[in-house]
């Protein structure tokens, strides 16, 4: 299946603001056309309410936002930011910070190299809502990671191709043999529960099947989704220094870390739970299995075949 015709997606502001029109003094910079945004002048170690205001609206607006020279971030402060949006959440999988069981810890010799294009834990049935990522240790180059926004991934789709998504949902599955696995279904189209914005809800990384389709219609129109919904145009890139923080969307992102680097790479995350994905399009009935024919419904993370 081709990538889908270019359509016009809606764009945000252009101007690269030197300064916070609001007058909060925050210095805050675009960093593509499609998504991202740096925000300087504030320390995070220790935020006011108006600031954090501030902070969630530039969020939902430019949807991972990032945060240089944060060396004060403490891991109780780090803890406490999370907790502003929401509960804050334990990754089932991945090792802690020793008194700090809300903070993951990121490394690659411990799972911490996400290269492949994923929304994080969307294998829950109530995914993160937003992730707060601080980056102690990286390397002199390489080790950039990836944002994509899902909104236009979405808007650029053709109308007749929106249409037919409505109503399908997806499959998301951790599975680590023989003891760990982890599954959610969600809506192929989700609404932003705070925005009402449509966006892509599948990943390459976790996304098994659309229950709804033939074993065949599946994968077609899952692989045509990935591939759309990684176009460059739809992404921003960042070069990551030492204590830089990135504040991220979950529900209309998905991100990916590059891997093309050997050394040692550290950071500390928090994400925040009570996301329940949702569309305002009743689900369509499962596919029927006609005769004889194969449908498995479930992949190892769709990288394994049947």
């Amino acid at each position: 299946m081709t990538q889908s015709a270019s359509r016009q997606p809606a764009t945000r502001a252009t101007a690269p603001a030197a300064a916070s029109a609001s007058g909060d003094g925050l210095d805050i910079r675009l960093v593509s056309g499609a998504l991202g945004a740096e925000v300087r002048g504030i320390d995070l170690n220790e935020i006011t309410d108006a600031q954090f205001d501030r902070i969630h609206a530039l969020m939902l607006e430019h949807l991972v936002l990032f945060f240089p020279d944060q060396q004060n971030l403490t891991p109780k402060a780090h803890v406490a930011l999370g907790r502003r949006f929401g509960d804050v959440k334990v990754h089932p999988n991945l090792p802690r910070l020793e008194d700090y069981p809300e903070v993951t810890l990121i490394e690659p010799d411990k799972g911490g190299k996400a290269d492949e294009w994923h929304i994080d834990v969307s294998f829950s049935p109530h995914p993160p809502i937003a992730a707060i990522l601080h980056l102690i240790t990286c390397p002199p180059s390489g080790g950039d990671t990836m944002w994509s926004n899902q909104y236009l991934a979405y808007e650029t789709l053709s109308p007749a191709f929106q249409e037919m998504l409505e109503g399908l949902t997806a499959v998301h599955v951790l599975k680590v043999p023989p003891v760990v696995e982890m599954s959610a279904e969600h809506p192929v189209v989700r609404v932003h529960p705070v925005t009402g914005r449509r966006s892509l809800y599948v990943t390459r990384m976790w996304t098994s099947h659309i229950p709804q389709l033939s074993r065949h219609e599946s994968d077609a129109v899952l692989q045509h989704l990935f591939e759309h919904s990684e176009q460059p145009r739809f992404t921003c890139r960042h070069r990551w220094d030492p204590h830089t923080v990135a504040l991220w969307d979950n529900r209309a992102t998905q991100h990916v870390a590059i891997n093309d680097y050997q050394e040692y790479r550290r950071g500390q995350r928090v994400v925040v739970s009570g996301d329940l994905p949702t569309s305002d399009t009743p689900r369509k009935p499962d596919y029927e299995q006609i005769g004889d024919e194969r449908y498995y419904p479930r992949r190892i993370n769709a990288r394994v075949g049947y």
